[in-house]
């Protein structure tokens, strides 16, 4: 079944602004609050669909991609990799601000297990890895299948740290996942409300630790993840994919993969932004007389005009020959840089020949005013 649209699923049009899109989601998120619709899996599953809406049209690069390429383009940056597969811990804890002063019951809105509203969920620490690209994949995008070293959730006692499934109420907090403190100060007892020490907030104990993660619900792993990286992306961004990071203790939220680009160096080509520099060396009679040359691009090899009297280091412009934007906005140039080759070994036939030349008037270096610097032109074409 094809996924709806998210503007449509938001009721919001693509010039909505970022309060409007609050406002929307807010909306739908009371309306069909699990809270509000115990038990009703359909309204459950379009708590979740607007939710994952709401983080694509809320971030402004995902915003930016869904309305260049829809769907297709999102990959695993959607956050939570379709409406089907979200976690209301996911939910709960991206957007616990939405939730806040809506009425319902419990700390931001989430909901404990076994009643205990309060009880504080913990969430996974987020990773960081780098991608190897080559020009041509960031010309084209790629996609990606990495294996990363993580904490994952244990198997053994389906992440919830116990042996035989059993836990005990929090003695400390007696279930409620914070404690409070009074203090006597100089201005009279003051009170203070903090996450329970003994249960991290969970409100509950483990009975008997599980021997495979000693009670942690985790454990040393590894997890291969598909990547979909955008056609131009660089060294300076950074992709964030929502859930795939270390697995938090006893069944709470996912930490985050935070992938960056390491772009591997060309054999021809050299970039800047969405620009793209190559230097291809022509010979002195190739300058002199003019030619046409074929030479590489990213997309493949294309035939260009030499004109008669080419100098050295001459820059050409190719317009749309670059990268492509990240956005989708537009696409980079590229930029030739002609060097005249000057042969070093000579036969005594060829000597000759030049040296008939060597007084002659159009072979004397006299720059005229047009002639413009090699720095000249180089700021020229880049700015």
């Amino acid at each position: 079944m094809a996924k709806r649209d998210f503007y449509e699923i938001l009721g919001v049009t693509k010039s909505a602004s970022a309060d409007e899109i609050k406002k929307a989601y807010r909306k739908l998120a009371m309306q069909y609050h699990p809270d509000r619709n115990p038990g009703d899996k359909a309204a459950e599953e379009k708590f979740k669909e607007a939710a994952e809406a709401y983080d694509v049209l809320n971030t402004p690069d995902k915003k930016a991609r869904y309305d260049q390429y829809g769907h297709a383009g999102m990959g695993g940056a959607s956050g939570f990799g379709g409406a089907g597969g979200m976690n209301m811990d996911d939910i709960f804890s991206n957007f616990g601000d939405i939730f806040e002063n809506m009425g319902f019951g419990g700390f931001g809105g989430r909901r404990g297990g076994n009643g205990g509203g309060g009880r504080q969920v913990r969430k996974g620490s987020n990773l960081r890895i780098k991608v190897k690209l080559t020009l041509e994949e960031i010309a084209k995008g790629a996609e990606k299948n990495i294996k990363v070293n993580k904490f994952v959730s244990c198997e053994t006692c389906h992440s919830t740290g116990s042996q035989n499934g059993q836990f005990s109420t929090c003695n400390t907090c007696k279930g409620s996942g914070y404690v409070r403190t009074v203090t006597n100060t100089f201005i009279g007892q003051m009170q203070t409300t903090g996450v329970c020490p003994t249960c991290a907030g969970e409100g509950k104990t483990v009975a008997q630790k599980c021997k495979s993660c000693y009670g942690e619900g985790i454990i040393r792993g590894e997890e291969v993840i598909k990547i979909n990286l955008p056609a131009g992306i660089s060294e300076e961004m950074e992709l964030r994919v929502s859930g795939k990071g270390n697995a938090a203790p006893r069944g709470g939220v996912n930490g985050d993969l935070l992938v960056g680009v390491e772009e591997i160096e060309h054999e021809l080509f050299s970039r800047d932004g969405d620009n793209v520099f190559y230097e291809h060396y022509i010979s002195f009679i190739d300058a002199v007389l003019g030619t046409s040359i074929e030479i590489p691009t990213i997309d493949g090899k294309v035939k260009i005009k030499v004109d008669a009297g080419t100098q050295s280091s001459r820059t050409m412009r190719l317009k749309n020959k670059g990268l492509p934007n990240v956005n989708g906005y537009n696409r980079g140039d590229m930029l030739v840089t002609l060097n005249v080759y000057i042969p070093q070994h000579l036969n005594d036939k060829e000597k000759k020949l030049l040296e008939q030349f060597r007084d002659s008037e159009n072979f004397k270096p006299i720059p005229g005013k047009k002639e413009k610097s090699f720095f000249e032109r180089m700021k020229e074409f880049i700015g």
